[in-house]
């Protein structure tokens, strides 16, 4: 579909995060959907170099247009990995919280858009009274030549498979290199800033690190932001990891990498990487410490 030039993404704690972050723009982001809720209409395609040429020409509006763009096509992958997982789809306060949106109603008019627009498949049915998702058509998503092969890639499992190779830059400027880490242990942590899952999620992995690190474990923060367009800075990140305790090194997640594994759509997602390089274990969502420690202890 022609690109509905960047467009979507959710509020949680927010005196937390208006203590340790800058959060999003809000009113850019309602100004946008406003828009968007009063201009879809059934079989018609939005065309998103107008809004970028015509309607929203500001960079504090083609940042949120970015933001809506990375989520829009995104979202297939979520719901259908999501059904899959828990046997339900997510609500739509749960796809705002995985796609950072804080305007009202956000999920509601990315999803009219979706279904009035005749380039996406129809995979969704939801409660006309709610607008709440009911099913999700995973067959339909899988047989789309646009989202089917992400969507195979995530569903078929990670698990006994060697991982990708990456090289991703640090907050401090240097360069994690998967080759150099080779004879250890590797807990690859997807995630973004102000994810409510992985905010619940990181404390967890500072006493794991704490635990497991002298006995060969590495672990390594992959932040999504700049992936998926969320206005979010590496000073915000620095404060957030350094009211968190995190001490291991948090990278930026890069097209490349998020390519080469399958296209995450849920955040977090872990991958535990064994000592020759293959994955052991994949997680999608909050996984408990208990679980992670038990799966680490084991591959060490």
């Amino acid at each position: 579909m022609q690109p509905i030039t960047r467009i979507l993404l959710p509020t949680w704690t927010i005196l937390f995060l208006a203590s340790v972050l800058l959060v999003a723009q809000p009113d850019v982001e309602a100004r946008i959907l406003n828009y968007l809720r009063e201009h879809v209409h059934p079989g018609q395609p939005l065309i998103v170099t107008q809004l970028y040429n015509n309607v929203f020409t500001t960079p504090e509006e083609h940042q949120e247009l970015n933001k809506l763009y990375n989520a829009f096509f995104r979202i297939p992958l979520f719901l259908a990995q999501y059904q899959e997982k828990f046997g339900k789809p997510p609500s739509l306060r749960e796809i705002e919280q995985q796609f950072d949106l804080h305007a009202a109603g956000a999920a509601d008019v990315l999803l009219r858009v979706m279904e009035a627009d005749p380039r996406v498949p129809h995979f969704l049915t939801r409660d006309p009274r709610t607008g709440e998702v009911t099913h999700v058509d995973v067959a339909a998503i899988r047989a789309d030549p646009q989202f089917g092969q992400a969507v195979e890639h995530q569903l078929a499992g990670w698990e006994g498979k060697p991982a990708p190779e990456f090289k991703l830059k640090s907050l401090e400027g240097n360069v994690v290199d998967s080759a150099t880490l080779r004879g250890k242990v590797v807990l690859l942590y997807v995630w973004f800033t102000g994810c409510p899952p992985c905010m619940k999620e990181a404390p967890q992995l500072v006493r794991l690190d704490q635990q497991f690190a002298g006995r060969g474990l590495v672990m390594v923060g992959a932040n999504a932001d700049n992936l998926l367009g969320l206005n979010y800075t590496d000073a915000d990140r620095l404060r957030y990891a350094r009211k968190t305790g995190i001490h291991f090194p948090i990278v930026a997640w890069t097209k490349e990498s998020d390519d080469a594994f399958g296209k995450i759509s849920i955040f977090p997602t872990l991958f535990l990487i064994d000592r020759q390089g293959r994955i052991l274990h994949h997680w999608v969502g909050f996984v408990s410490g208990q679980e992670l420690s038990a799966a680490i202890a084991q591959a060490l």
